[in-house]
């Protein structure tokens, strides 16, 4: 019995493990490993609690005496659920999450056995920085680094089967104090686009003092069986099939998109989402999505930097729980080929701390200037900045997805629809005369009834648009499912915060010379308006038209990682984000070679399982198959019948040897080219090769000889588990 038999069969004799869920309600378990203000109070001295309240919502350091007390209180709310151990957990350039843990557990000069959690143990660690990628900065010899703790983000507790572990939110950094994580620029993002937004909104409301940026991501996910993919070396080890041909029947009938959840997938559901509503991850929705096998979860909106170490959290959550279900859970952005890929879209906006959403239209007609404002300075933002926000969504993985007739293309666009299209070409129809004070009612007036309160039921999307306005937020439609959204967020903030900056000094000039406020705020918002037009587009972004319309306005498309990541270290990129504090230039050049590394790596990983799949199975397969054929044809020709009565046997057996030939000779060639790439000392020359001449050249030709023999070789002799097993069989 083979392998693929086997699990097979094991598929089919499978039972559903519906999980063991305590009481109805998600509020009755919503956030109780969490350690959060609500509990501190509890466990929290007035000094201690006054002092992390002021940290969180202030930004304030918190005094190394007080940590002691707030570490204190925090173990003994941890004991109280049976935890052991804690650990720092950080997100370093890895991609996942990382942990060392340690026990409360000590011995005292006297050998005392004690339980005990320090304040410098809650602050501080010291993971070895030079075994985390770090592009350079860290020497072999050059260990240290540091793990400082984030209070914005609250502790919790992990569980791993029997095992507790609280976990603190830390930031990652070197020595020298470069970031070597995702999560120290992103607060200093999340800091630049506050500082930007407050003295934006301060023309319109002197109330405001903060402005915290919003996310909502969008998970997608396929679920295969635990069996079926042990049989697929190239998903154990890949998280895609590098080989497969399309079934029959894939999501052409269109009946999987929000169909009746599977009974095993739905235990597995109830299961992990309990789970994260345990640690406070505040999920709303789960659906099937439009591949067969594939679905998706979506939280509430939270600050992106909470948003973010939850959904990384979710990640892992959803592995681990999978296995209790004898299921794995595939974020590869394309882990078939012939349906759709998974995305996670991030839906972003940002809040006052007035209760306002800056992208969303207001009741008056000021609060809709204040609208239109960061809705043109966004769209100007993206504009200025659309080879970086690319860059920030390069991978491997996210190559195979992007333009791929399911996702939006490489080609950064915004998408706005019919009623803000019109509001802007209203402005910009102006752009022949100066606006006046006589305009001032008419602009107050007329942007309020050219902008819908509503906008959700008015404005249309447009899934082919990677970057769409949705009613009150924008959707960053082209991030991929394994993506950690830290990076596009940094990104995305950053920009949106580069151009807030200069739209107030614009204006600020403006007043300056006489012009009244909204007179001046008009003026910056029409030439922004004129000066980013090019970014907007409403049609197809599939279509073969708008790749040559985009080329015609000069809009970059950088369809493949080695090149987008080009724009993380341009001239531009540096002094964007050094301005705004965020990256040295150190920073930006060791990321840039983390990317590259890492992106030489997956394809040649990729490149190694091809090789051995076709040596070791699909060769082997198609040979015993050959033999048959050759067999049969010895035998009828033995038996003096006429050629004519077994042509089609000779016909087949061609076609099984010709592709068995060209599996062997673009294998071997695949191989030898994967070898002159390796010789390459510079990473991004490295890259291209890897990409042009490994990937481009022989994955497909590989892929399509390979595909034809599993249609012509007898299925019983075929090892791998083939597309309709893997997609339909739960």
């Amino acid at each position: 019995m083979s392998l693929r038999t086997d699990a097979v069969n094991h598929v089919s004799h499978g039972k559903v493990q519906a999980p063991e869920i305590k009481g109805a309600k998600i509020t009755g378990v919503f956030g109780e490993n969490v350690f959060t203000l609500k509990t501190a109070r509890e466990y929290l001295s007035d000094e201690a609690y006054k002092s992390l309240v002021a940290s969180i919502k202030g930004g304030k350091k918190i005094d190394r005496s007080v940590a002691s007390q707030i570490a204190s209180g925090m173990r003994a709310w941890a004991e109280s659920k049976g935890v052991t151990h804690y650990t720092h957990w950080f997100q370093p350039l890895t991609g996942s999450t990382a942990e060392k843990h340690d026990s409360f557990f000590t011995l005292k000069g006297d050998g005392t056995a004690i339980e005990e959690f320090e304040g410098a143990a809650l602050i501080q660690q010291e993971p070895d920085a030079s075994s985390f990628p770090n592009g350079g900065l860290r020497a072999t010899f050059e260990a240290r680094g540091y793990s400082a703790w984030d209070p914005s983000s609250p502790p919790f507790i992990i569980e791993i089967g029997n095992g507790k572990t609280l976990c603190i939110p830390t930031i990652f950094i070197s020595y020298t104090g470069e970031s070597l994580d995702y999560k120290a620029p992103l607060m200093k993002a999340v800091e630049a686009v506050n500082k930007a937004a407050v003295n934006v909104c301060n023309y319109f409301d002197k109330n405001v003092t903060k402005v915290v940026p919003t996310l909502g991501w969008e998970q997608e996910y396929f679920v295969i069986d635990e069996a079926l993919v042990n049989a697929r070396p190239d998903l154990l080890q890949c998280g895609r099939t590098v080989f497969g041909f399309t079934p029959a029947k894939g999501q052409q009938l269109e009946d999987h998109y929000f169909g009746s959840i599977p009974e095993r997938v739905y235990a597995f559901m109830r299961d992990f989402e309990n789970e994260s509503y345990k640690l406070g991850i505040p999920l709303r929705t789960r659906h099937n999505e439009v591949a067969p096998a594939q679905f998706e979860c979506a939280p509430i909106f939270e600050e992106v930097n909470i948003a973010v170490d939850h959904n990384i959290l979710l990640m892992d959550v959803m592995t681990r729980v999978a296995k209790r279900h004898h299921l794995v859970v595939l974020l590869h952005e394309k882990p078939f080929a012939g349906i759709n890929g998974s995305g996670k879209h991030n839906n972003w906006s940002m809040a006052t701390d007035t209760g306002v959403n800056l992208l969303a239209p207001g009741k008056t007609p000021k609060t809709n200037l204040m609208f239109l404002t960061f809705f043109v300075n966004t769209i100007k933002a993206v504009h200025d900045y659309a080879d970086i926000l690319r860059a920030s969504i390069a991978s491997a993985s996210n190559d195979f997805r992007l333009g791929a007739n399911e996702a939006p293309p490489a080609i950064i666009s915004v998408f706005i629809g019919d009623y803000l299209t019109k509001v802007l070409n209203d402005v910009e129809s102006r752009v022949n005369s100066k606006f006046d004070e006589q305009d001032e009612a008419i602009l107050k007036i007329d942007l309020h009834r050219s902008i819908p309160e509503l906008l959700i039921d008015n404005t249309d999307r447009n899934r082919t648009s990677p970057f769409a306005f949705t009613g009150n937020k924008f959707e960053f439609r082209a991030v991929g499912s394994t993506a950690n959204c830290a990076l596009p967020m940094t990104v995305l903030n950053t920009i949106v915060a580069d151009t807030l900056v200069k739209f107030s000094e614009e204006v600020d000039a403006l007043i300056e010379k006489g012009d009244k406020k909204e007179i001046a705020i008009m003026q910056v918002i029409q030439k922004y308006i004129v000066a980013s037009k090019k970014i907007l587009f409403e049609g197809d972004g599939y279509s073969e038209a708008w790749h040559k319309e985009a080329e015609k306005r000069g809009l970059p498309n950088l369809k493949t990682t080695p090149v987008a990541l080009d724009a993380m270290v341009t001239d531009k990129a540096k002094k964007l984000f050094k301005d705004n504090g965020i990256y040295t230039t150190a920073e930006l050049e060791a990321r840039h070679e983390i990317e590259l590394e890492k992106y030489i790596k997956k394809v040649q990983i990729e490149a190694r399982v091809m090789g051995d799949l076709a040596t070791n199975h699909i060769i082997p397969a198609a040979i015993k198959y050959q033999n048959e054929l050759l067999k049969n044809v010895n035998l009828l020709r033995d038996a003096a019948l006429p050629e004519k009565l077994y042509k089609g046997q000779l016909t087949l057996l061609k076609d099984v040897s010709t592709h068995i030939q060209q599996v062997y000779e673009n294998t071997h060639a695949m191989v030898e080219e994967r070898k002159v790439a390796n010789n390459i000392e510079h990473s991004r020359e490295k890259a291209i090769a890897y990409e042009a001449k490994v990937k481009a050249q022989y994955f497909d030709k590989i892929r399509y000889h390979v595909d034809k023999l599993e249609q012509l070789v007898d299925d019983e002799l075929w090892t791998l588990p083939k597309y309709r097993e893997l997609l339909f069989l739960r």
